[in-house]
């Protein structure tokens, strides 16, 4: 990665600080001292001149391409530390996001920290102990509302028979009695 930002920099560098139109290339000067030079038995003879701006021209570009390398290492130096700081700054985060996901993900109950799973199982479970305790609780009283109506049914059906006993009892006691009397009166009229 570094390798290919460094490449893709310094090509982007190189076409930037390309000499202007107006100006020759290194390449073009060259061209013209050798094409300017004469020729003396099979050697070129250059003008010391030429020679020299070309060197200068030569050395000003290699001290311009050394400045500008020098310029992207740095460039690549403040980008490298900037990516670290990032990738520090990153890592922090996703710390903190792993925090938070836990503390979301946890309930306190009653001084315990419980996670939400957790706290969800206990809490429906006391909501289905309640709705069977609830369900014993109605089948119960049921049961005693039966046992309840039966027995006051089996009340009020003695109570009937007793007063229905009561009432033999009473008119056998009066006509007993009216035949005591009746007996004692024909006593008292066969005495006399």
């Amino acid at each position: 990665m570094k390798k290919i930002l460094f490449t893709f920099i310094l090509l982007t560098a190189t076409v930037a600080v390309a000499q202007t139109p107006g100006e020759a290339t290194i390449a073009e000067k060259f061209q013209e001292l050798i094409t300017s030079s004469n020729n003396f038995k099979g050697y070129k003879v250059v003008d010391t001149d030429q020679l020299t701006t070309l060197q200068e021209l030569t050395s000003n570009r290699i001290i311009e391409l050394k400045e500008e390398i020098a310029s992207s290492k740095e460039t690549l130096k403040s980008r490298d530390a900037k990516i670290a700081t990032l990738e520090a700054e990153l890592e922090n985060l996703k710390e903190q996001l792993a925090t938070l996901s836990a503390e979301k993900d946890e309930i306190a109950v009653l001084g315990m920290s419980l996670s939400k799973a957790t706290y969800n199982t206990l809490m429906w479970s006391i909501v289905g102990v309640l709705v069977l305790a609830l369900a014993l609780f109605v089948v119960r009283f049921k049961k005693s509302h039966i046992h309840t109506a039966e027995a006051r049914k089996n009340l009020a059906e003695v109570e009937k028979e007793f007063d229905a006993y009561r009432a033999k009892s009473l008119e056998k006691e009066q006509r007993l009695g009216r035949l005591l009397q009746d007996e004692k009166n024909k006593q008292l009229k066969v005495a006399k």
